[in-house]
């Protein structure tokens, strides 16, 4: 948006180039290589103390250890021969030593995507009704009302998202109880859900963490849950705020660090954002984007770090990289939670926050890079990085290709000018955007919650082999960019219910 109130609807374009951009801090490159390098050497002997311990296991069994004892005796070699056996020993307790201290494996055993109700689907239409009737009323001018309609037609949202029963009513009702509403019927949803696909008791939950951004009352949203399902008294839970999109990459990654803390645990993650007080009711146009884009969803997750659960299991969590920007006050402001000049309460958009999010995905595929790319890729990227760091070459930057590392990409619907943008940046086909488009047209931006309705998508219109790699990544206020990469233990093509009756999206969506 300019000085004169022009909305300037961006695409790919304007996130900048990080292909041919600013070059990529050492620090970050770092990051990555250090957790490669971390247990280099333990990689580098397991194959041969794995060999060595067959070997000694073949010779037992088949006697030659005895004789080669004999032998040794009589040819006054034995203890040469003894340093030889307790080197070998040694070398097999180390490496069993690390694998017993290895840090358990988490797996995703199932999870539920909320689908709204019928009578509360929001057509563009019915927007603009809405908002037309708000004019009337005095809360809107006549160009927020155009302003509202032009982001709303490109936006690349539907006419089946849906808003909570307290917005959709006339008069609004923005109250305390409307906003608990909302989320008891979000979250009571998606977690009964996600424990009967599971069969995980509501009791057997070990650990327990909620995100929502902008609704967070007292008690909070995870003592909601705990109440509603009578779990233990003993339960660990977690309640996060003010995260933004992102936070659902951040609470599984929270619920990783804690499954390395508590043996067989079971975690539940659920992700949503609450509408009903954040519907903006006043006319400057860098807060009313959210009411054009966002809409009601919500996932919950079951993990759990039991190596018995990898046979039923979906995926394991490979790798979480968080990436925050906030030391940079450009960063930190441009997803902001304020008052207008009225006093009235919305989230207001800084202009630059596309080219914000561009810097935020610069740093976060940087490190990710080493952690998942194959090391063909890995070594031109690091020569490249060498002749222009260290050698002071004029070479253009090498842009590995993540389609190697990756067979499905799960991208936060934030809007379709989010996704062009990614789609170029990571030079992805149209096939493995798709899914992410279709995400956006049916349910709108969802925030944290959003990546899992695109995962759902793909499971339930591809399906996942086992074997094949996903990588989750959103962005978030802060300003922050997050991934996590899974990988399929099974063959995975669960039909979800939230695209069920959708059959018809793909044509729908341009």
């Amino acid at each position: 948006m300019n000085g004169n109130g022009r909305v300037h609807h961006r695409t790919g374009d304007d996130i900048p180039d990080y292909r041919h951009g600013a070059p990529i801090a050492l620090k970050y490159v770092k990051r990555g290589y250090h957790l490669l390098v971390r247990h280099a050497l333990v990689l580098t002997l397991a194959p041969f103390a794995a060999m060595g311990f067959l070997e000694l296991t073949s010779m037992y069994h088949n006697g030659d250890l005895e004789r080669l004892w004999f032998t040794a005796r009589e040819t006054e070699v034995t203890v040469s021969l003894l340093v030889f056996i307790l080197s070998c020993l040694l070398l097999v307790s180390i490496i069993a030593t690390y694998f017993a201290k290895r840090s358990p494996p988490v797996y995703l055993l199932g999870y539920h995507c909320y689908k709204g109700q019928p009578h509360l689907k929001l057509s563009k239409e019915l927007f603009m009704e809405m908002t037309k009737k708000k004019e009337q009323q005095g809360v809107f001018t006549e160009e927020s009302v155009t302003f509202q309609e032009k982001v709303l037609h490109r936006g690349g949202l539907g006419d089946e998202t849906y808003i909570p029963e307290g917005i959709m009513s006339d008069p609004v009702d923005a109250s305390m109880e409307a906003a608990r509403d909302e989320a008891r019927e979000v979250l009571f949803t998606c977690v009964e859900e996600a424990l009967a696909k599971t069969g995980i008791k509501p009791q057997k939950v070990d650990i327990l963490i909620v995100n929502c951004s902008l609704f967070n009352p007292t008690p909070s949203l995870s003592a909601m849950i705990v109440n509603k399902f009578k779990m233990r008294s003993n339960v660990i839970t977690y309640n996060l705020a003010g995260m933004g999109c992102s936070a659902g990459v951040i609470s599984i990654g929270l619920a990783e660090q804690l499954l390395q803390v508590y043996p067989n645990s079971t975690a539940l993650v659920v992700s949503t954002e609450n509408i009903t007080q954040n519907w903006y009711f006043g006319n400057e146009k860098s807060m009313l984007i959210p009411n054009c884009l966002f809409r009601v969803g919500g996932a919950a997750i079951v993990l759990s770090n039991r190596r018995r659960h990898k046979k039923r299991a979906k995926y394991q969590l490979m790798h979480v990289v968080r990436t925050h920007m906030g030391q940079d006050d450009a960063h930190y402001e441009c997803v902001y939670q304020k008052q207008d000049s009225n006093k009235e309460t919305g989230v207001f958009l800084s202009k630059d926050l596309m080219k914000i999010a561009g810097h935020a995905l610069k740093a976060n595929i940087t490190t990710l890079g080493p952690l998942t790319l194959p090391l063909s890729e890995q070594l031109l990227f690091f020569v490249n990085l060498v002749a222009r760091k260290v050698l002071s070459m004029k070479v253009k930057p090498y842009i590995p290709d993540f389609k190697l590392a990756f067979e499905h990409f799960c991208i936060h619907t934030g809007g379709r000018g989010v996704i062009d943008a990614i789609e170029k940046q990571l030079e992805l086909t149209h096939d493995m955007v798709a899914p992410s488009r279709e995400t956006l047209y049916r349910y709108g931006n969802i925030s944290s919650s959003s990546i899992w309705y695109v995962l759902s998508n793909i499971e339930t219109k591809k399906g996942v082999k086992k074997g094949e790699r996903v990588w989750q990544i959103a962005f978030g206020s802060g300003f922050k960019c997050n991934s996590a990469v899974w990988k399929a233990v099974n063959n995975v093509d669960e039909r979800h219910v939230a695209w069920l009756e959708a059959t018809d999206v793909d044509k729908k969506v341009k």
